[in-house]
Formats: C-alpha cells, sequence, structure tokens
C-alpha cells in the first residue's frame, strides 16, 4: 500500500473570493479541473506539509510567504485511491488581497470563485466538501478537522471528526 501526502490552500480575498488554478485540459491530475492551490508534498517536506503548501503557492501564483496572512491548517483529509493507494491531504487557509499580483504557472490559469458559487463549478467532491464544511462551520473557529471520504449510495461524502488534545483535559496537566 502506498502513502501519498498533498498539501493545499483555500486563499480567500477580501469579498469571500477563493482563488483557485484552473487546470488545462491536457493535465494528467484532474485535467479541466478547478482545484484549490497545492500539490504533493516532496520527501524533504513530509514533516512539514505547510512549507510545501508555501512552495506551490509560490510556483502556482507567484506569491511569497510574507503576502498571505494567518496561512493555518484547517483540515486533514484522508481518502483510499483504488485500493492502493492512501492519500492525506493538508488543507490549509489563508488570506490574500484580491489586487496582489499573481502570476500564472504553466499548470493552469488563475480564478476567484465566490464560496457559494464552488458547488455548481467543475471541482472535486473533496472541493465542494471542505469548502461546505469551511462554510458551515470553519469560519467560526480556528480548530482543526480530520475527515475521511466514502461513498453513501454512490455520493461522495465526507465524515467529519475534530482532532483535539485529550490528554491535558484527562489528566489535568
Amino acid at each position: 500500500m502506498r502513502l501519498r501526502q498533498m498539501a493545499v490552500a483555500f486563499l480567500l480575498n477580501e469579498e469571500q473570493e477563493v482563488l483557485f488554478l484552473q487546470k488545462r485540459e491536457k493535465g494528467t491530475f484532474l485535467a479541466g479541473h478547478l482545484v484549490p492551490i497545492g500539490g504533493h508534498i516532496d520527501g524533504e517536506e513530509i514533516n512539514d506539509p505547510k512549507k510545501a503548501c508555501i512552495r506551490e503557492i509560490e510556483e502556482e501564483t507567484g506569491l511569497k510567504s510574507d503576502y498571505i496572512e494567518d496561512l493555518s491548517l484547517r483540515y486533514i483529509f484522508l481518502r483510499m485511491k483504488d485500493n492502493q493507494e492512501i492519500r492525506i491531504q493538508y488543507v490549509f487557509f489563508g488570506n490574500i488581497s484580491k489586487n496582489s499580483t499573481l502570476t500564472e504557472s504553466d499548470e493552469g490559469s488563475l480564478e476567484w470563485l465566490d464560496c457559494m458559487e464552488i458547488p455548481n463549478r467543475n471541482v472535486s467532491a473533496t472541493t465542494i466538501e471542505i469548502a461546505k464544511h469551511y462554510m458551515e462551520l470553519g469560519t467560526s473557529t480556528e480548530k482543526i478537522y480530520v475527515g475521511s471520504m466514502k461513498s453513501l449510495n454512490g455520493i461522495p461524502e465526507i465524515t467529519w471528526a475534530l482532532i483535539e488534545d485529550w490528554e491535558p483535559a484527562l489528566f489535568n496537566l
């Protein structure tokens, strides 16, 4: 069984629009889809997914880390791919100005998308579920949630759980 890790960012502007990458039609991974900014975690980043996320943001948008405010881990998402690969996706949320100077990469074009419009566009079920959960709960907390994808009668669904440190509460440490 293989393990693949990815780090992505939902970058929001002051109008609560999210910056997406419109993947080229001839790309190999999610060709033609709108995807959050991000990608695979390289070997030296395995214990620092935020570092990978910042690298991917710079590669895909040209933005340096000092133009991103409050970039923080909000979700860890798990899924099985073809019963041969476990995928772990670290999902960060951060804020950037809509007036930021963006540089498109060869992976696709950049597009701002209103949060309410996400389910109506060509995005993955994972992206829809993360955006839905964030709009319902995530905007009011900075806690981290873990989710796992399942199929409910052929319809993708994520089961969410809050990650908490139970030891201090249990042992009064």
